[in-house]
Order: C-alpha cells, then structure tokens, then sequence
C-alpha cells in the first residue's frame, strides 16, 4: 500500500506542451568534450573557478583526484535537463515563462551514462518524466528538507532537492553508485549545440507537424539549432504514438548523431570549436562538485575516447502501465534488473525489439546497408597451449520492452504527419 505523497507534490502546475519536452542531450557529450582544451594555466583555472560556481556535492562522489590517465574503474554520469525559464527563452517562451503558476523546475529528462571497464562499453538509459518512483529525503539549496515519498512523478525530485536529490532517487531505484552528475536548462540546450554548429538529424515517416513545438517539417535531412534544435527535442504529438516515451527513442536519434559529430574531424581537428564548446559547456551546466575539474572532465574524456560506436548503447528505462494513473507508467524491476546485472557483468547488449520507444524512429532509409561477408575458407583450430580468454562475457538479449538503439544505428523520426 502506498503512502499519501507529501502535500509538496500533491499540487501540480499546469502541464505546458513545452514542459515537457526539453532534452540535454547536447550537454551529456559537451562535459566530456570540454576534455579537448581543459589544459594547465590561466585557461584551466578560469574553467576550474567557473564550474565550481554552482557545483553541488554528490553522496557517491569519488575520494580519488583525478589524474590525466585513464579513469580506472567504471562509472556512471547522471545527466539533468530540466524545464526553467532562463534568459536564453523567456521571450521566445511568452506566457510558459511569465505565468506564475508556471514557476520553477522539474528534471524532464534524466539520463543515466554508464560506462564498463576493460573493454570500455558505454550505455545510457533515458528514464520517462512520468515514471512513478520513491523519492528519498532532500534537502534543498535554501537548507528546506523534503521529506520523502514512496510515490511520485520522477520529474518533481529536482524540485526537492536540486540535482543531488535526483541523483538519490535514480541511484536507488537503479542501483547504481552515481558519482558525477551535470544539470541544463532549455536555454543551456540552445548555447550547445549552437556552439557545435548544429546537427544533421533525419526526418522521416510523413514528416514533424507538432504546433505545440512550433513543428512543420517535410521528410528528409536537416540541421538543427538553437531553438529549431530545442524544438526538435520537444516534440512528442509530431512523431510514433504522440507519447513522452517516442519522444525518447526521438532524441535518443539526437543524441547518437551528436556523439557521431563529437568525434568526428569537423569538431575534434577544429581547435576554434573545441575552445569554443568548452567555454559553452562551462558556462550553461550546473555540475556536481566531484565534475567542477577540468583535469576530471579530461580524465573521463580520455576514459571514453575509443569506445566503439558498436558499444554505445542508447536505451529507455523499462517500464509498465502504472495500475494507478493510465497516464503514468510505472518501473518494470524485472526487466531493469536484467539491464543492470548486463552492465555489472560488463556484457555486450543486444537489442530484441524495435528501434527506439512506441514508434518514436524508424530505420534510416537512406543508410547504407553492410555487403555480406564471405566465409572463412578454414578456422584453424584452437592452440591448446593458449590461455583461455575470460575476458568476454556473453551477449545479454535485452527484454523487448527495453527499446533503444546503437550508435553505430542510423535511424530517422518516425514522423506521424
């Protein structure tokens, strides 16, 4: 039997079109690659006095300092965008930012980067706003405890307690020891991905009509921007089924592009972009204490510098119909434990169902497709002398409603028309 949530959450402000939408996407890659210009000097203290303006503690946070080697163990970044009305959109925004019952934040998205060790695999899981969790006791920025509820919407823990409370909360619904976290806002999204000059992202199906977002777009390729970029993120009733769960598997398309550009020669042989996206990045996130470094931030760039687009993994949360509220959804235990006994066991992961969630993407029709190879004439046998190769693990089959895609997987938004 659940216990009745604290009044804290039991009134909701009215839920706008664009609250629900934003995505961080863009920074999830940007505090990696601050990496790239995060060097000794003058620079490197101007970053380091910056990010640790607004930096946060974490409960988890690491006792080793950073060093620029490899970071040794695995770990996992927790990622926040949250819905705040800034500078950057306020007038763009008109009555969603002026309205007062429209005041505050909420963690609209939540992103989880879990990366392995030996090999380095990277995955990150995209958790529903709407996700119903137990939210631990937080205490807030001005020193006010919440104190905890074993039922609530999972995009009101940042509103509790800032960024260290929706670290708790995932941590313990996941399991996951969270030692690094990074806040955004819409306008933050805009500053980043305008400083990396946008991303190609496909449209497909019959093409994005989403008022809501401010969304009229023919099928076909097309860079993103600013609030073009922010639109894009946004949309939910333009693409699949018109639910906050394809609009996941919609900017998870988003976020494997960015990660494609990130590391492409447009942007890591450019040293004007790469100074430029440091300073962005530094400027628009809120990061936790054990990231306000620009030594760690390197530390983690260089950790994941080579992994495999094959072995970046952009997965949803699963989840079930939430037997209380029809437009909630609830956590599937059984499902998330084989994810994260995978990602403990540091195995490949395979996905069974179809790209991205209720029909947010569709393969890219335009990829190319891999020529069969031919097979090996003959497979020597085995050198008996050899050691055996305990080093890799199985193929973990994720269950169906664990939707998601690869980096290395071109896909298009599944434009309802």
């Amino acid at each position: 039997m659940h216990a009745t949530p604290s009044p804290k959450h039991a009134r909701r402000r009215p839920a706008s079109g664009i609250r629900r939408g934003l995505s961080l996407l863009a920074i999830a890659a940007a505090v990696i690659v601050v990496a790239g210009v995060a060097v000794g000097g003058f620079y490197a203290w101007s970053l380091t006095n910056r990010l640790q303006e607004a930096a946060v503690p974490l409960k988890d946070a690491p006792a080793e300092p950073p060093a620029l080697s490899e970071y040794a163990e695995p770990f996992t970044v927790l990622v926040v965008g949250t819905d705040e009305c800034d500078d950057v959109v306020a007038a763009a925004f008109g009555p969603r930012c002026s309205d007062p019952e429209n005041d505050g934040a909420r963690n609209d998205v939540n992103m989880l980067l879990h990366v392995s060790a030996n090999p380095r695999r990277a995955t990150v899981v995209s958790f529903p706003r709407d996700l119903q969790v137990a939210i631990p006791e937080c205490v807030g920025t001005d020193g006010t405890v919440f104190g905890g509820t074993d039922r609530a919407s999972i995009n009101t823990a940042y509103e509790d307690g800032g960024l260290p409370c929706v670290a708790d909360t995932i941590s313990n619904l996941t399991g996951q020891s969270i030692p690094f976290a990074a806040k955004v806002s819409f306008g933050n999204v805009v500053n980043i991905t305008d400083a990396i000059g946008g991303i190609e992202v496909c449209i497909g199906g019959e093409g994005i009509d989403d008022p809501d977002a401010g969304i009229q777009w023919e099928p076909g390729p097309r860079v993103v921007k600013g609030f073009d970029a922010l639109a894009f993120l946004r949309t939910r009733k333009g693409i699949g089924d018109g639910s906050d769960l394809a609009r996941i598997g919609n900017q998870q398309q988003y976020m494997s592009r960015l990660v494609n550009k990130l590391r492409s020669d447009e942007v890591l042989s450019n040293p004007g972009t790469l100074i430029g996206l440091a300073n962005t990045a530094v400027n628009n996130i809120q990061p936790s204490e054990s990231l306000a470094d620009p030594v760690r931030i390197a530390q983690l760039a260089y950790t994941l510098k080579d992994v495999p687009f094959s072995d970046i993994t952009f997965v949803q949360y699963p989840v079930v119909d939430d037997p209380y509220d029809s437009n909630r959804v609830a956590p599937d235990e059984a499902s998330a434990q084989v994810l994260f006994e995978a990602l403990a066991a540091n195995a490949p992961l395979a996905i069974t169902g179809a790209e991205g969630s209720n029909g947010g993407v569709i393969a890219d029709p335009s990829a190319p497709t891999e020529e069969p190879t031919a097979p090996a004439e003959e497979t020597p046998a085995p050198d008996a002398s050899a050691s055996p190769d305990t080093s890799a693990a199985p193929v973990v089959e994720l269950p169906e409603n664990i939707k998601g895609t690869k980096a290395d997987q071109a896909t298009c938004s599944a434009g309802n028309g």
